[in-house]
């Protein structure tokens, strides 16, 4: 897991400036598995923590408001 990228997304302060492949990249780590693609549209599951995370690019970024999601994922449950 990329250190940086996951203190970015805990601190909030770059939410639109998180590059969608580090996202997808840390997604990975956190245990989340690649459940399906459709289009543009990309849906992880974590089936542990019984939570899915749908993401999509905002050209080589990610969108602010699922890095947000993200965030709330982490801080709910620890990871």
């Amino acid at each position: 897991m990329n250190k940086k990228v996951y203190e970015d997304v805990l601190s909030g302060r770059s939410d639109n400036n998180i590059k969608y492949s580090d996202l997808r990249s840390l997604i990975e780590a956190l245990g989340f598995t690649l459940k399906r693609q459709r289009g543009s549209h990309t849906m992880y599951f974590n089936k542990t923590i019984r939570e899915y995370m749908n993401i999509q690019s905002d050209g080589a970024k990610a969108k602010g408001y699922q890095v947000r999601q993200l965030r709330e994922i982490i801080l709910k449950y620890g990871l």
